[in-house]
Order: C-alpha cells, then sequence, then structure tokens
C-alpha cells in the first residue's frame, strides 16, 4: 500500500510539474515520510494532524457544498431544476448490468483498507471494554460520513455517462458551482490525503514489525529504538516495499500505480479475513482452556456470525477477481506470496524448535505473549 500511495503523489503533482517524471516526486515524499517518522513519535502525530486535518476539512465541505447543490439552494451546471437523486435512477440503477461490480471490487477493498487497524490494535488495547467499542462505532460512523456520503453526493450530481478517469470527481462538482481554482485546490487535498495515508501507513507497519519482532517471530534486531523510543531498524524494514513506487522510472506510472492497488487490495482481503479467522479460532480455544465467554473484556456482537460471514465474502471476492482477465494475473501472483509467507514462518518455528531442542521450544513460540508490547521504548528505559 505504501508504495501505491507514492506513485499516486507522484502523479498527482505532475499536474503542475507536467514534464517531471513521477518516480522522482515519489522519491522526495519517501524521503518526506521516512524523515517523519524516523525523528520521532511527537513529529509523527503533528503531521499526521494536519494532514488529515485538510482531508477532513475538504470531504465535510464537499458533502455540504454537494447538498445545497443537490437541493437547490446552490446553482449548478448542467441543470435548470434541483437534481436531487434523479440521477440514481434516470437510467435504471444498474445501467452496465452487474458484472462491473465485480471488476471494481480490489479498488473498493483498497479504498477501505486501514479499517483491519482496529483488529489488529485490539490485541494491544490496555482497557479493550471501553477503547474498542469506541473505535469500532467512531470507524463506522466516518465511514459512512467521509466514504459513503461524499460517494452519494457524487453519484447525485454527476450522471454515470459523464463520469471517467480523466477528472475528480470532486473537481467536476467545484467547477460545476463556479468555484476558481477547483483542480489545483483539490489536487493539493488529494495529495496531502495521500501523504496522511502513507504516513499513518509506515507508522502501523513499522509498529507491527516492531511487535512481530519482540515476540520472537521475526529477527529482533527488528526490536532496537532510537533515543526517542522510535523502532529504526523495523521503520527501516516497513519502507522497503515503498521503493516499489520507483517502478515508475522504467514504467509508465499509471501502470505501476494499477498494478500497486490490486495487490494492495488483495494483501487487504487476507488480512481481513485472517482477522476474521483469529477471532474464531481465539474464542474457540478460549472456551477450550476452561473460560467462560463472560470473563471477556470486550464480546464482538454477531459471533459467530459476523466473523463467518466476513471469511465468506473474503473469499467471495477473491474469486470473483478471477472473472476480471485484467486482475486475474494478480490473483495468480499474490497466492504463493501468501504460501510463501506461511512457509517462511513454521520453516521458523521448526528451525528455533530444533535450535532449541524440542516441540516444547516450538510451542512456546507460537503461543508466547509479552506482557507489554503495546508501545516502543527507548532502549535506555527513559520515556520520551
Amino acid at each position: 500500500a505504501l508504495a501505491s500511495e507514492f506513485t499516486a503523489a507522484g502523479l498527482l503533482m505532475q499536474r503542475w510539474f507536467p514534464h517531471s517524471p513521477a518516480w522522482i516526486w515519489s522519491a522526495v515524499f519517501i524521503a518526506v515520510v521516512f524523515l517523519l517518522n524516523i525523528l520521532s513519535v511527537r513529529l509523527y502525530g503533528e503531521s499526521e494532524f494536519w494532514f488529515a486535518s485538510i482531508k477532513v476539512f475538504a470531504i465535510v465541505a464537499f458533502i455540504v457544498i454537494g447538498l445545497l447543490a443537490m437541493f437547490g439552494a446552490i446553482p449548478i451546471a448542467g441543470y435548470s431544476h434541483a437534481p436531487m437523486f434523479e440521477n440514481f435512477y434516470s437510467d435504471g440503477w444498474l445501467p452496465n448490468g452487474v458484472l462491473p461490480i465485480f471488476s471494481t471490487l480490489l479498488t473498493v477493498v483498497f479504498a477501505f483498507s486501514g479499517t483491519e487497524v482496529v483488529g489488529v490494535a485490539a490485541g494491544e488495547t490496555k482497557d479493550p471494554s471501553k477503547a474498542i467499542p469506541k473505535a469500532v462505532h467512531t470507524t463506522v460512523l466516518r465511514l459512512a460520513i467521509f466514504f459513503i456520503g461524499s460517494i452519494a453526493v457524487m453519484a447525485a450530481l454527476i450522471p454515470w455517462h459523464k463520469s471517467g478517469v480523466d477528472a475528480s470527481p470532486f473537481v467536476l462538482v467545484f467547477q460545476s458551482i463556479g468555484m476558481p481554482f477547483a483542480g489545483d485546490i483539490m489536487n493539493f487535498v488529494v495529495l496531502t490525503a495521500v501523504l496522511s495515508a502513507a504516513n499513518s501507513g509506515l507508522y502501523v507497519c513499522s509498529r507491527m514489525v516492531w511487535s512481530l519482532a519482540q515476540e520472537g517471530m521475526i529477527p529482533r534486531v527488528l526490536a532496537k529504538t532510537n533515543f526517542h523510543g522510535v523502532p529504526v531498524c523495523a521503520v527501516l524494514f516497513s519502507m522497503a516495499g515503498s521503493l516499489l513506487a520507483l517502478l515508475s522510472s522504467v514504467v509508465a506510472a499509471s501502470t505501476v500505480y494499477l498494478a500497486l492497488v490490486a495487490v494492495s487490495g488483495l494483501a487487504t482481503l487476507v488480512v481481513w479475513a485472517s482477522v476474521s479467522v483469529c477471532h474464531l479460532r481465539f474464542r474457540h480455544q478460549w472456551v477450550a482452556q476452561g473460560h467462560t465467554v463472560g470473563e471477556l473484556k470486550y464480546r464482538a456482537p454477531g459471533y459467530p456470525f459476523v466473523p463467518v460471514a466476513a471469511i465468506v465474502m473474503c473469499v467471495g471476492a477473491l474469486v470473483l477477481v478471477i472473472c476480471d482477465p485484467s486482475q486475474r494475473s494478480t490473483l495468480l501472483t499474490m497466492i504463493p506470496f501468501v504460501a510463501l509467507c506461511y512457509t517462511g514462518y513454521y520453516a521458523s518455528v521448526a528451525w528455533r524448535a530444533k535450535r532449541h531442542g524440542g516441540q516444547d521450544d516450538a510451542q512456546n513460540v507460537l503461543q508466547s505473549v509479552p506482557q507489554d508490547v503495546s508501545q516502543p521504548h527507548r532502549e535506555d528505559g527513559q520515556e520520551d
């Protein structure tokens, strides 16, 4: 996902610098985001606050202005009356049939990637009974407002046959109501949103790598931190994937971006399915070890239907991808990659068991969880 964000940033900069190669801008933003994450957690937090604030303000403004245009409070080009919800049904609900939905699944999944962080963080939060319900509810609310809300406004104001990839739907709406420099403004907003996603993505990924290193599942050298408490080696390791963005120096940037989006979408489906499987396995093992469900600090509603339904939908989405010839090769590439990851992990467990002499050590490797791995600490024991 990091590589796709940096590739997108390079493409966005070409609006203002059309003769500059995208990979140069990708390299510049890779360096900027790396420095924001490597210097201190405080600097990361400050930068993420401003990146996210610009993004949120722009989306809220878009939804408000769009709603006013929908109901006729603001005139919009191409309509002599308030468009309301006319574009939803004027040419039928699915003018091109059902199949186009399947071909966009990976892109849609990629857009919603990041929500799985709630499931990942559930195992490390100090007060899951309060933190997890709040995180789940606010995540759903934000998705409903910022994703579904903005898409609904776009669909209401832009006829489906006028939409395309040549111009952003945000720009089309703002231009239709007469906003000056709409293209440049939204290009800047989207650029900050992309950098926000890359910034937060690197932070989450590096902390996951740090946590795995702490648990001994990957080399412990990746758990080393600097005097600010930043896991430098984990950040460097996580940043390695972003270098794929530099492929745009030899391949068309748009081609690289679409390929990375497809791979990221597939990876997100695997993560979502894995979180659901872990939920089922955890609840089963919890009861098998003599505990009761009532002892859990947080109980996800709808168990076991919700995790089972999530697994079925993730697998179904993967199967439907086969229907799209342009994305089929991505799926076929992803399957051996995931298999290689699992093989490498279990080979590592077997090697440790052999090294320490016995299966008990392998079991300890699989079940060992440190008492407190929620945040990296400075190696001198002091807090930053």
